[in-house]
């Protein structure tokens, strides 16, 4: 069973009310060992959202520091972060994790040449395959320009707000541009999340789609971290069981958790 979820939003992120005690305690319900606060700092987001996307700091490490004391010895509580990647933004996030002692830094990619995917007007301007194409290329972008985070995030985002969704996505109808992303993510020494949301989002599929995780593993991708990117304590750890039937079909026997921002391998299946 996977004991540790990499992914999780508290009401530190402007878009969760939940908080961190209430998840918290839903994952020591749930049996998990570790769980990661990753709550979204996402410098110079569009104004046209009704988020903020920040979050101070110093209050957030408080918070964290107060918890792991209150709830030592029942659950190991992470302070992680994950970053909305954009590819002016590399000095800027380098300043914040140098400030702070992060064990874990996600790293994603929710714009477009500042646009969100998730906003229909993304899906006006372009065709869905230049659409999905272009997402694909500027997480590549966002890693060539800044490598100060750990693990890529929720890969193909994207595709919960596509025309169809995911029903006519192929990994081969994109190979070129995924193959150029995938290997840079493992060139660069960094690894992918396994988010379950997408089974939430009834995509049949966690993010990335399966056939990506397949690709990054014959591309010698090793490093998976485990995420639910629950925002409500009822979406932790969600579908964890699917997540791991998944990756041990696919032949993966480790998934990786961070202390200190250094990479702990964990067996899967037990």
């Amino acid at each position: 069973m996977i004991r540790a979820d990499y992914h999780v939003h508290s009401d530190f992120s402007s878009d969760s009310e939940a908080p961190m005690e209430s998840m918290i305690d839903r994952a020591i319900e749930l049996g998990l060992e570790r769980i990661c606060f990753t709550d979204h700092m996402d410098y110079d987001f569009p104004m046209t959202s009704t988020y903020t996307f920040v979050f101070e700091p110093v209050s957030y490490f408080r918070k964290l520091c107060e918890l792991q004391e209150q709830y030592q010895g029942k659950i190991k509580i992470l302070k992680g972060i994950e970053l909305g990647l954009q590819p002016h933004l590399g000095e800027d996030y380098q300043k914040l994790i140098d400030s702070h002692p992060f064990d874990f830094i996600l790293g994603s990619t929710h714009l477009v040449q500042k646009v969100d995917p998730y906003l229909p007007v993304y899906w006006e301007t372009h065709k869905k395959e230049e659409g999905i194409r272009l997402y694909f290329e500027e997480i590549t972008e966002n890693l060539r320009n800044y490598k100060g985070f750990l693990i890529n995030g929720h890969l193909d985002y994207m595709i919960r707000y596509a025309p169809g969704t995911n029903e006519d996505f192929t990994y081969k109808k994109y190979s070129d541009t995924i193959d150029t992303m995938l290997r840079t993510i493992i060139e660069s020494g960094k690894g992918i999340e396994i988010n379950t949301s997408g089974f939430k989002y009834q995509l049949t599929v966690p993010h990335p789609h399966t056939d990506i995780i397949k690709r990054y593993k014959e591309l010698g991708g090793e490093l998976i971290t485990i995420g639910s990117d629950a925002h409500k304590p009822e979406h932790l750890a969600y579908d964890f069981n699917k997540a791991e039937e998944l990756l041990l079909e696919l032949g993966f026997r480790y998934y990786t958790v961070f202390e200190e921002q250094k990479p702990v391998l964990l067996p899967l299946g037990k």
